[in-house]
């Protein structure tokens, strides 16, 4: 069984693991200015995360080392922001991002006689509108006449959400991906609604098959047999649809049942203030008719042993 933790993070670092996709995220969305100065070619794959173990399930990051028309280098920190909302204190992590770009830099070069040139960026997928300034110095406290002798920088932020479907890429991989990664994170009904367009631009992009697929049982939360069938033989034709359905069929119904327990939990602690650990190994081995018909006995219970007798 695949682990379907933090699919967010699963799928971008999938689709940005190559260069060529990443290029093209680069040179369709940063500022022109800096498009024109970039060398041709795709941007090199850096090691290394700058997110804390903490906060990996609202943040993802890559790195990416380019070339200048003047043969410098120009690293490109990328955070991905999960959620579904714009967290204003995002610059605090591009901060962190950026210094550990640059301590990284500089213990590989003892040598050094200039800094690395880093640039941050903010991919964000997110329900809400992104409104929040793009600057350091807004998250910062000071007089008007302190600012200038403070540390700032400015990060460009690409908000899926205001982008039309057709107008995320022209590369067919990443436009599947972004596509997928817009919708991830929006309402059953509008998931419904662009369930068609996903499906075709994956079909243009057959070779992200399988990490969008996973993406997409993990995050639309309404997905059916049908829609599950209708993509893989939209996609995949020559696959064993019937394989394949009864695999998408076990992990959504996994969903569901780890979303029933999730609901009896928080019922369990409302209706009697804790949960003992005879109640937690129940819930660990039960299945998911012993979940139906808990979730309806504590309706009326008067105790826990009522609910699970």
């Amino acid at each position: 069984m695949i682990d379907l933790a933090h699919p967010h993070d699963r799928l971008i670092k999938v689709l940005l693991l190559h260069p060529e996709s990443a290029g093209h995220l680069l040179r369709e969305r940063l500022p022109p200015p800096i498009t024109a100065i970039l060398a041709p070619g795709d941007p090199e794959l850096v090691d290394g995360s700058f997110v804390s173990d903490e906060l990996s399930a609202y943040y993802s990051d890559r790195l990416f080392r380019a070339k200048t028309i003047t043969g410098k280098d120009a690293f490109f920190y990328v955070l991905i922001e999960h959620k579904s909302y714009p967290d204003r204190k995002v610059a605090l992590q591009l901060g962190r991002g950026i210094m550990g770009v640059i301590d990284q830099e500089t213990r590989a070069n003892p040598n050094w006689t200039c800094l690395p040139a880093v640039m941050s960026l903010v991919l964000y997928h997110g329900e809400q509108e992104w409104t929040i300034p793009t600057e350091f110095l807004n998250l910062v406290d000071a007089d008007a006449a302190l600012r200038p002798w403070l540390l700032n920088f400015a990060f460009k932020v690409i908000d899926l959400g205001p982008i039309p479907d057709d107008k995320l890429s022209q590369h067919a991989r990443l436009r599947a991906g972004l596509l997928a990664l817009k919708y991830g994170t929006r309402s059953p009904e509008e998931q419904t609604a662009a369930w068609k367009t996903i499906v075709s631009a994956l079909a243009e992009a057959p070779e992200l098959f399988l990490p969008v697929f996973y993406y997409l049982l993990a995050t639309f939360r309404n997905l059916n047999k049908e829609q599950v069938q209708q993509i893989i033989q939209c996609v995949k034709p020559k696959e064993d649809t019937n394989v394949i359905s009864i695999y998408a069929e076990e992990l959504i119904r996994e969903g569901y049942q780890r979303g029933l327990k999730e609901v009896l939990i928080k019922a369990i602690k409302h209706r009697f203030g804790s949960i003992p650990e005879w109640t937690q190994s129940k819930l660990d081995s039960a299945n998911m008719d012993n979940l139906d018909q808990w979730t309806i006995k504590i309706l009326d219970a008067k105790s826990l042993q009522d609910v699970f007798t």
